[in-house]
């Protein structure tokens, strides 16, 4: 069976996206998923997304790892899952999205995408934790998935691959574990993030979720306003929006690009 695809990338966080309205994609075979995702012997990307029928929304989106695992929720796939269901004639420009995460709302814009994300929850504004002998502090929100944040004075001094994967795996996420961002301010209060993510069990080039919760917690914290503008490690700038209030935030937005990168076929089972 040949199944068609679509590469996509936001802020070039890489994507393969398979419209499965149909409902064929055999989402059990998770090798199959693994395989798609393998930069070396596949198409490789950082996640593979589904665009599925929905009864309470103008479509479904399932999201899968590198490592096969279903996870609740990506920004930057997000915003690439609603261009094309737009383009498919899915949805309208404006649409709603179930995810595992909650609902969320998109727009397709000439520049891009806009999501409103799902309402952040579990914040931790001034957690700490021990590593390697070291207390280390962190903060903490789950902005659709959980994502610690450690602010640094210099991204480049960061390993990040080290200790993010340290404090991904760190008892006290356990036992699903967490993303982990590391955030530079800028006197202008923009922010600068290099973000270690869980599934890919590496530092990837721009994570949305990520980028709003360091933006959230930046506006938290006293050390940026919102709308913040959030500068990816790939170069690309995404945009955090969202009213803050006494328990957290609420109308969450994260602006940013969602574009083609090719097509193609992709054969299963012999």
């Amino acid at each position: 069976m040949k199944i068609k695809f679509w590469k996509m990338h936001g802020a070039y966080n890489d994507f393969v996206l398979f419209d499965d309205r149909c409902g064929r994609f055999p989402v059990e075979d998770r090798a199959f998923i693994k395989h798609i995702a393998a930069r070396h012997s596949g198409i490789g990307a950082e996640g593979v997304l589904l665009i599925q029928k929905s009864k309470t929304s103008g479509f479904r989106m399932r999201f899968f790892n590198p490592d096969g695992g279903e996870v609740e929720m990506c920004g930057n796939g997000a915003r690439c899952a609603a261009r094309l269901a737009f383009e498919r004639g899915a949805v309208e420009k404006k649409m709603t999205i179930e995810t595992v995460a909650g609902e969320l709302r998109a727009q397709v814009m000439r520049d891009g995408v806009r999501l409103w994300m799902t309402e952040p929850s579990n914040w931790k504004l001034n957690g700490s934790l021990e590593l390697a002998g070291r207390n280390l502090s962190y903060t903490f929100v789950n902005t659709g998935v959980p994502h610690v944040v450690m602010r640094t004075g210099d991204l480049s001094d960061v390993d990040v691959r080290e200790v993010g994967s340290s404090v991904r795996h760190h008892r006290a996420f356990a036992p699903a574990g967490t993303n982990v961002n590391f955030v530079a301010v800028a006197r202008s209060g923009e922010l600068a993030v290099r973000t270690y993510e869980r599934g890919v069990e590496a530092e990837t080039s721009a994570c949305g979720t990520g980028a709003t919760a360091c933006g959230l917690i930046a506006a938290k914290k006293g050390w940026s306003k919102l709308p913040v503008q959030v500068h990816t490690a790939s170069g690309v700038v995404l945009t955090v929006g969202g009213r803050l209030t006494e328990t957290g935030a609420t109308q969450v937005t994260l602006t940013g690009p969602a574009e083609h990168v090719f097509e193609g076929t992709i054969e299963y089972g012999k």
